[in-house]
């Protein structure tokens, strides 16, 4: 049984520690509950599965930002490009992932081949571009820390930056905003997010209680509430396209699917063997669960755009 979820670490992480570039060393389990798209599902309808919901969510984030097909898009922590793909295959987009993790891109890559070459002829176009789709969809990934953005790209470069349950990792998080709104292109240029935080004016009990351990466990900074992402956003010059969209009761299910796959007594017994940070990395699945029932740990969407 530990040999299967040993499987699952062939998909190192997407997450970034508290103070530093390198990986979390058990954020990798998530891939065995998340699939392609290491993202919380969106469920609309009782017989949704976690693979709709989680297109579900993809589509609300288009939805909510407007995207026109046939964009540019930087989607910032791709994980193993689940996103990457279905915005390139399934709206045209030419989408360029970043992820910290080098095993990452080489999954994400991977991936991308045999997406592509299980539908129509794609040549690689320019730049190390991946044609994708019937729609002239086109990907590539890079591994980068996504502090250094301003580093490796050019102003005004795309017309979206996206990015799905990374930010919270960030430990300068109005960096990011300054950042995305130097890459993003004048006048329609968008940001679009789906994040984590935590309520609105919590008392110590809760942080202590639901909080901490999520922050613990994930190797978070302080988590923000929403109304932190708007600010910092308005403060690097971008103003609100969609307001913030709490999604939390459409989302928690999330955990009660991933909580089932992790409870076997073998997972637990492997993640003890890794140390403290492994058995915290599955105590904050749990605390996430207690956190979206006590309504401390809450979900949501947004978009911005550049004037």
């Amino acid at each position: 049984m530990v040999g299967t979820y040993l499987q699952s670490y062939l998909y190192p992480p997407l997450l970034l520690p508290r103070s530093s570039s390198t990986s979390h060393p058990n954020s990798s389990l998530v891939n065995l509950s998340r699939g392609q798209h290491i993202h919380h599902a969106y469920f609309l309808n009782p017989t949704d599965t976690k693979e709709t919901g989680q297109t579900n969510l993809i589509n609300l984030l288009l939805e909510i930002s407007s995207l026109d097909p046939s964009t540019t898009v930087l989607d910032v922590g791709c994980g193993i490009g689940g996103t990457t793909r279905h915005l390139a295959r399934d709206h045209g987009c030419t989408v360029t992932g970043i992820t910290i993790s080098g095993r990452q891109v080489q999954i994400a890559t991977r991936l991308t081949g045999e997406d592509a070459s299980s539908g129509p002829s794609q040549n690689s176009g320019d730049n190390g571009f991946t044609g994708i789709g019937t729609r002239n969809g086109r990907v590539k990934y890079i591994e980068l820390d996504a502090e250094k953005m301003q580093d490796h790209f050019s102003p005004e470069t795309f017309d979206c930056v996206w990015i799905s349950e990374a930010l919270s990792h960030f430990p300068d998080k109005p960096l990011f905003f300054r950042n995305a709104a130097r890459v993003l292109k004048p006048g329609k240029g968008k940001l679009v997010i789906a994040d984590w935080f935590k309520a609105e004016n919590l008392d110590d009990k809760a942080m202590e209680d639901d909080i901490k351990p999520i922050e613990d466990g994930m190797l978070l900074p302080p988590l923000c509430t929403q109304k932190d992402y708007v600010s910092m956003a308005e403060s690097a010059g971008l103003k609100v396209l969609h307001e913030p969209k709490d999604i939390s009761k459409d989302v928690a299910k999330t955990w009660d699917i991933s909580w089932d796959l992790i409870a076997s007594p073998s997972l637990w017994a492997f993640a003890i063997s890794q140390g403290r940070d492994g058995l915290s990395f599955l105590q904050a699945f749990r605390a996430m669960r207690r956190g979206y029932a006590n309504g401390t740990f809450r979900y949501a969407v947004m978009a911005f755009e550049k004037p």
